[in-house]
């Protein structure tokens, strides 16, 4: 009991340290970008509503932008870490797990951005605790997720084949239901021209775990396959995966319509890592310490870069190529124009109006500005980080 109240001290101590962190890295270091600001002001989906309803308790700055997925976050790793209490043996295996599992940089990112990757990691992560918990399926959770995201079509589909494993014909049916009616609300996207992305996908994917991690994660699903280790995460997590990689051969994939399944497979790649470290006697460990070695310290990189990004720019020379830009300049952009004074703007760039809208800026008669450099202009600012220009605008009075 005493070791238990130890980890779990561990546990609540690091996320807490965590969730200060992003909130942190939520007041000063990201600007909205279109697509968030899109879910602001114009979109209607059940993220706008959650978006919306954070920004009229709070205000509109960056940090009620954000809050609410900082908190599905919170809530993610607290309904992961009572998802494993029983799943390891050791509890310092399963601060181990959930550690990672918080220090994804797929997982991390999601609490930062206005998407709906981490709200599905939450309600997922909820659906799986309710089975584990009450061993039995939470059909009004699965009617819910329907009107919530898309994506929930995997988890459908998941579903559907664990429940022909398990012989759950309730489950079958109410699954494949629910399948077709998401394909029948939300469609899917066949666009474009015939193209293989596998090589993006296998990349991102990389990104979202760590290189290495991912490559052993692919090995656990399928040491858990061949070993008929099956559970529901397994499931979901081979579903997503698998899915997502066949639909790359034809074409893109939306990679958060997938990620937020496979990423729930954590727990059950550090059980057969560590399960395989302990098998052996000391002298044949060293492949495996090299390995663990390794994926911490790729694991850390990532994580200190989806923190701390900016520095980057120093070294890159187009900075637009920056995996953060566009959420980056909008904030200190707008600051700039409103030590001038500067409102009642008008433009042919209606992704810049609409980022700038959310710091207070509108548009108007007063100002012509854009990010094109034109005849006669007024004036030029210019948004420079570590003295390295990110981004211009060109003024001119009209009043």
């Amino acid at each position: 009991m005493i070791s238990t109240n130890k980890y779990s001290y561990y546990f609540y101590t690091i996320l807490t340290l965590l969730f200060c962190i992003l909130i942190f890295k939520a007041d000063t270091s990201l600007s909205i970008s279109y697509k968030e600001a899109l879910n602001v002001f114009v979109n209607t989906s059940v993220l706008s509503i959650i978006t919306n309803i954070s920004i009229y308790l709070f205000g509109q700055n960056d940090i009620a932008l954000r809050i609410p997925f900082i908190l599905f976050y919170v809530a993610s790793v607290i309904l992961m870490y009572k998802i494993t209490l029983n799943y390891f043996k050791y509890e310092k295996d399963r601060l181990i797990s959930i550690v990672v599992f918080m220090l994804l940089p797929g997982v991390l990112s999601a609490s930062l951005l206005v998407n709906s990757a981490i709200i599905v990691i939450f309600c997922t992560l909820l659906y799986v605790y309710y089975f584990e918990k009450y061993k039995k399926h939470s059909y009004f959770l699965l009617l819910l997720f329907l009107l919530i995201d898309n994506s929930f079509a995997v988890l459908y589909l998941s579903l559907f084949f664990y429940s022909i494993k398990e012989n759950d014909k309730k489950l079958l049916y109410f699954s494949l239901i629910l399948f077709f009616l998401s394909m029948f609300i939300y469609g899917f996207s066949t666009d474009g021209k015939p193209r293989g992305f596998l090589i993006d996908t296998v990349a991102i994917y990389a990104t979202i775990f760590s290189p290495i991690l991912f490559l052993y994660f692919i090995y656990t699903v399928y040491r858990a396959a061949i070993k008929q280790e099956y559970n529901l995460s397994w499931y979901i997590s081979i579903t997503a995966l698998f899915l997502s990689i066949v639909i790359s051969f034809r074409q893109r994939v939306y990679i958060e319509d997938f990620a937020p399944y496979v990423v729930i497979g954590v727990p059950l790649m550090i059980k057969t890592f560590l399960h395989s470290y302990r098998v052996r006697l000391k002298e044949f460990r060293k492949t495996y310490n090299i390995l663990a070695i390794v994926t911490v310290s790729m694991l850390l990189i990532n994580v200190v870069l989806t923190l701390v990004n900016k520095p980057l720019y120093l070294i890159l020379p187009n900075p637009t190529k920056h995996f953060v830009y566009q959420y980056h300049f909008i904030e200190e952009l707008s600051n700039e124009l409103k030590k001038k004074n500067i409102n009642g703007l008008n433009s042919f760039d209606k992704e810049l109006m609409l980022r700038l809208k959310f710091y207070g800026l509108q548009e108007g008669d007063n100002y012509f500005i854009s990010s094109k450099e034109f005849y006669n202009y007024d004036e030029k600012i210019s948004i420079k980080y570590y003295n390295k220009e990110l981004f211009v605008v060109y003024l001119k009075k009209l009043k």
